[in-house]
């Protein structure tokens, strides 16, 4: 829209992203219908997207060209001088916005599309033509679509194995992502960066930038930061956990990798404030505060689980959303194995996502596993429970990727 294109667009339901984006300009339809694309001349769809959809039945019908999501983010890229895609199975979207900061700062001239909600920037920023971030998605392989000039590979993990036959295969699609790229930075942490030429970053003493004299502030971390054996000065975070650590060597690498001094990029790490549901203070009800962050795969939840025991007082209730039955299925041992540790958990229905339900993958059967959990299904159980047990000075966790969110927000407002 800000480049003078006409843009509309259909959700199943209305929601603030689709506020905000009317607010934008772009024409907004509540549910898919074929009538939905009248004066379309490119339609655009997202790997969730089923075949049958109508309104793509109706983009064939009548021969309008049809883009993936994935696709059209590789012609947008290709229209800035540098391109820079941050990959992984985790902390992408903060390492995504933390890159986007450093390089703005450094350069004046850094646009940035974001999968999650920079508390500045939002999930895009036009910042200029002169460099672009970019979240690159492994979902369905849409991130071999990007051929950027330098890829960022955070971690790999066995996830999205209901696209994938099996872990070897999504490292497959890791290396031929990294192939794609001109320049290739990894953490050194990762096997990953065992298996492709590159750059790497982590705590580990052979790795091109790392950090030394980690130190805890009430869950935020501050880090001495070293480039190629120099050492420069202490650099405070802005937001919790020790994971963001690695975020943040990973911006601090691109950065160094393109040239910029180490003090000007720190800069730009000091300007970013966080991403919405990553680990985000949503208020307080009863003196007990509520919290609310996006992990929804086993290892993300044991970042939040040790953020949480860092930075919380009081008693600790989890309340995990499941998302999507497939993962829940596949990752089911080491979805047990994390959340056997809460005193004080509650398993809330599945948010399904694109999928059926499955009996095996649901939340109630993975609640049944659990001793020490409660299975919910609704807003009103949920807070008929949390009014029941919860008392000032506690702290409410909720965890996933679904609208666990939307509901926690719900029930503050009450």
């Amino acid at each position: 829209v800000s480049l003078g294109f006409t843009v509309s667009g259909s959700d199943l339901c209305a929601n603030a992203q689709t506020a905000r984006l009317e607010k934008e300009g772009v024409r907004i339809y509540i549910g898919h219908a074929a009538e939905n694309i009248e004066g379309a001349q490119k339609v655009v769809v997202n790997s969730a997207i089923p075949q049958d959809n109508a309104e793509l039945a109706e983009a064939r019908r009548r021969k309008i060209p049809v883009y993936g999501r994935a696709e059209l983010l590789s012609l947008v890229a290709g229209c800035f001088t540098h391109t820079a895609a941050i990959a992984g199975c985790h902390g992408k979207t903060t390492a995504t916005a933390m890159c986007a900061h450093v390089l703005e700062n450094c350069t004046g001239s850094c646009s940035a599309h974001i999968g999650g909600e920079d508390l500045e920037y939002g999930n895009f920023y036009l910042g200029g033509e002169n460099y672009f971030v970019t979240e690159a998605c492994e979902y369905k392989g849409n991130f071999l679509h990007l051929h950027p000039e330098t890829a960022v590979i955070l971690n790999t993990d066995a996830d999205h194995l209901d696209c994938y036959k099996d872990e070897e295969q999504l490292a497959a699609a890791y290396r031929i992502f990294a192939r794609n790229a001109r320049a290739v930075i990894a953490c050194g942490e990762d096997k990953i960066s065992r298996e492709v030429d590159c750059v790497t970053f982590g705590l580990g003493d052979k790795c091109d930038v790392s950090a030394r004299n980690l130190r805890s502030n009430g869950g935020r971390y501050s880090f001495i930061p070293i480039v190629r054996g120099e050492t420069f000065e202490r650099i405070r975070l802005n937001v919790y956990g020790k994971h963001n650590v690695y975020n943040a060597l990973a911006a601090l690498t691109l950065a160094d990798h393109y040239g910029f001094p180490l003090p000007l990029a720190a800069q730009g790490l000091a300007r970013f404030k966080g991403i919405r549901r990553r680990f985000e203070l949503l208020g307080t009800r009863g003196g007990a505060q509520y919290i609310a962050d996006y992990a929804h795969h086993p290892r993300e939840i044991i970042s939040a689980l040790q953020t949480a025991k860092e930075v919380c007082g009081g008693r600790l209730f989890v309340i995990f959303q499941p998302h999507t039955y497939s993962r829940t299925k596949l990752l089911f041992g080491d979805f047990v194995s994390v959340l056997s540790k809460p005193e004080n958990l509650v398993i809330y229905k599945t948010y399904a996502a694109r999928e059926f339900y499955d009996e095996a993958g649901s939340a109630k059967t993975l609640s049944q596993a659990l001793p020490n959990s409660l299975y919910v299904e609704d807003l009103h159980q949920l807070q008929l429970y949390l009014d029941c047990s919860v008392r000032a000075g506690d702290t409410v966790l909720f965890l996933g990727a679904g609208d666990i969110y939307f509901i926690a927000q719900r029930i503050l407002e009450t």
